[in-house]
């Protein structure tokens, strides 16, 4: 039976039960305890904390599944999502104060799941920078030679 991808993002987008544990067993259902993010183990636990804190950064969340290839043990899953930036966003970049304004991350995720079906690791790479630019949160540098007309 091939992974079910839109189960997963929904843990991601839709409301939790506000009740951690009910939220970490929905959470280990999917996932392994720990399960290993771009090489850091990471606790069910704290995939809530993460959860919980995408869903207050954008509302509405939207999602929209772009690729899923589906090898058996291995899944990877190219996906859209954001919405409003409503609350701190969390970046690589550091902290982006609230905007109101559309944000769309592009992510892609690598999953190798265990014996028993669940996400055991993750590789995760997230396009942050069309999003941060799009939240003036960053700004492009014109190279040196450009301005001098070299």
């Amino acid at each position: 039976m091939p992974f079910d991808v839109e189960r997963l993002l929904r843990l991601w987008t839709d409301a939790l039960p506000e009740d951690d544990d009910a939220a970490a067993a929905a959470f280990r259902e999917l996932y392994t305890d720990p399960v290993t993010v771009n090489g850091t183990p990471l606790a069910v636990a704290d995939l809530v904390v993460r959860a919980r804190a995408v869903q207050s950064t954008f509302h509405p969340l939207e999602r929209e599944v772009v690729s899923v290839v589906d090898g058996g043990d291995r899944v990877a899953v190219a996906f859209r999502m954001g919405g409003p930036q409503v609350g701190t966003w969390t970046t690589s970049a550091g902290p982006v104060p609230p905007t109101g304004r559309g944000v769309v991350l592009r992510v892609v995720d690598v999953l190798t799941l265990a014996g028993d079906g669940r996400i055991a690791d993750i590789v995760m790479v997230a396009d942050e920078l069309g999003a941060l630019l799009a939240v003036d949160a960053v700004r492009l540098r014109t190279p040196a030679a450009a301005v001098a007309g070299g």
